[in-house]
C-alpha cells in the first residue's frame, strides 16, 4: 500500500482521534494541517523554511500545475518533489474545485468537463481519466479522485445529481489509478443535505479507498451547516481511514473539526490573508497594517514562540506593509501557518493526555473573546479565504 494509517489515542467525549500516517516520503502525525502549495510554491516560504517550522506534507494544485508549468515538464524534472525540492509528503487535489470556480467557461458532461483557462482563455477538457494521468505524472504521495464541487446554494435534485456524478467519476478514477506509490482518496459530496452526505459516504466506503476527502464545504453554507454535515459523515466513514476536510483552515474549524473526526485539513487561509496583514493570535486576529500597531513593540502573539514572534514587533511588521516590503508578507505568512502548526501540536497533547474537551473550550473562548468585546481585530476586513490562490 501507498500508506498506512492508524488510529493511536481517541477522545472519550468527542470524535477526536489522534493518529499516525506513513508515506512514501515519510511519516506524520495527525490530526494535520496541510500548507497550500497551489503552485508548487507556499507563496512567500522557501521549502526549508516550511521544514523548519515543522510540517511534513504540503498541497499542490492539479490544475493549475497542468496548465503551467504542465505535467510533463513536472515528471521530466523528476517529479514535484525534485522539482520543488520538498523531501516530505506532497497531496494533489483532483483540479476539480478549480475547474468549476476559476474557469472561464464550463460544460459538465458525463465524460468530463470542458473548460476556459482562467490564464488565456484557451479550451481544455479533464476527465477522471485525465485528473488521474496528471496527478501521476506530478508524483505526489496522496492524490484526489476527479469530482463535481456543487455550489452554495443549490437545490436538493442539483445536489443529488451532482453527488451521483462525482460516485461514477471516483469509480472511473478507481480503474484509471496505476501508480502503486500514491494512494487515491475519494470525495465524499451532497452539498448541505444529511441525507445525501450519509449516501455519499456510504458508497465511497463500499469502494474502500484508502482515505476520503470531504469536500464542498465551507463554499458559503453556514458554519452550523458545516459541521452538522461533518457529523453526519464521521459516523459512516470507516475509522481506520484517514479522514481529510479539504479547503478548511480557520483555527476555530480546525478545532471544530478535529473533534468530529477530522484526521487533515488544507486551506490557503493562513498564507492568504499573511500577505494582506492579517494574522492569528490566541485572542482572535489583528490587522497589523492598522495605526493602533504603529508603537506596539509586543510579538505578534505574545504567547507565540515561533521564529516571527522571538525576533520582532507588530510595529516593525507594520512598517514593513506600510512600506511595501515583501519581508511584511514573508514574516505574517511564516507566523500564520507556525500559529496553525502548534496548534495542531496542542491538539494531538490535549487528546492524548485526556483533556481535549477542556482544551477546546478555553481555545475557543479566548480566540472568539475579540468578536465579543471589540478588541483584537484591525479596522479593516480579511480577504475572504478560498479553495486555491
Amino acid at each position: 500500500m501507498a500508506i498506512e494509517f492508524r488510529v493511536e489515542t481517541t477522545c472519550a467525549a468527542t470524535s477526536a482521534r489522534t493518529g499516525r500516517l506513513k508515506t512514501p516520503h515519510g511519516e506524520l502525525e495527525t490530526p494535520v494541517f496541510m500548507p497550500v502549495g497551489t503552485q508548487a510554491s507556499v507563496k512567500t516560504m522557501t521549502p526549508d523554511e516550511v521544514e523548519g517550522i515543522g510540517f511534513r506534507i504540503i498541497l499542490a494544485n492539479t490544475y493549475h500545475l497542468y496548465l503551467r508549468p504542465g505535467p510533463e515538464l513536472v515528471r521530466e524534472a523528476g517529479g514535484l518533489h525534485r522539482f520543488m525540492n520538498w523531501r516530505h509528503a506532497i497531496l494533489t487535489d483532483s483540479g476539480g474545485f478549480q475547474v468549476f470556480s476559476l474557469a472561464k467557461l464550463r460544460r459538465i458532461q458525463e465524460e468530463g468537463v470542458t473548460f476556459q483557462s482562467h490564464l488565456d482563455g484557451s479550451r481544455h477538457f479533464i476527465s477522471p481519466e485525465t485528473s488521474i494521468a496528471i496527478q501521476e505524472a506530478l508524483g505526489a504521495d496522496i492524490i484526489m479522485a476527479f469530482d463535481e464541487c456543487a455550489p452554495y446554494p443549490c437545490d436538493y435534485e442539483y445536489a443529488r445529481r451532482s453527488m451521483e456524478l462525482t460516485h461514477r467519476w471516483a469509480a472511473r478514477c478507481r480503474a484509471a489509478h496505476r501508480r502503486s506509490d500514491q494512494a487515491l482518496f475519494g470525495i465524499v459530496q451532497g452539498s448541505v443535505y444529511p441525507n445525501l452526505r450519509a449516501e455519499s459516504a456510504r458508497t465511497l466506503a463500499e469502494m474502500d479507498f484508502p482515505g476520503y476527502g470531504i469536500g464542498g464545504l465551507s463554499v458559503g453554507e453556514p458554519k452550523e451547516k458545516m459541521l452538522e454535515m461533518l457529523e453526519v459523515v464521521n459516523g459512516i466513514l470507516p475509522r481506520e481511514k484517514p479522514r481529510y476536510l479539504m479547503g478548511v483552515g480557520a483555527p476555530e474549524d480546525l478545532v471544530e473539526g478535529v473533534a468530529r473526526g477530522v484526521d487533515m485539513f488544507d486551506c490557503v487561509l493562513p498564507t492568504r490573508i499573511g500577505r494582506h496583514g492579517t494574522v492569528f493570535t490566541r485572542t482572535g486576529t489583528i490587522i497589523v497594517r492598522d495605526a493602533r500597531y504603529a508603537r506596539d513593540f509586543e510579538p505578534l502573539d505574545p504567547d507565540c514562540g515561533c521564529y516571527v514572534c522571538r525576533n520582532y514587533t507588530r510595529a516593525y511588521i507594520r512598517h514593513l506593509f506600510k512600506a511595501g516590503e515583501v519581508l511584511g508578507m514573508r514574516l505574517a505568512t511564516w507566523h500564520n501557518l507556525a500559529f496553525l502548526h502548534r496548534l495542531m501540536n496542542d491538539m494531538r497533547a490535549a487528546i492524548r493526555e485526556g483533556t481535549f474537551p477542556e482544551f477546546r473550550t478555553r481555545f475557543l473562548q479566548a480566540y472568539r473573546r475579540s468578536r465579543e468585546t471589540g478588541t483584537g481585530c484591525g479596522e479593516g476586513t480579511p480577504p475572504a479565504p478560498s479553495k486555491g490562490e
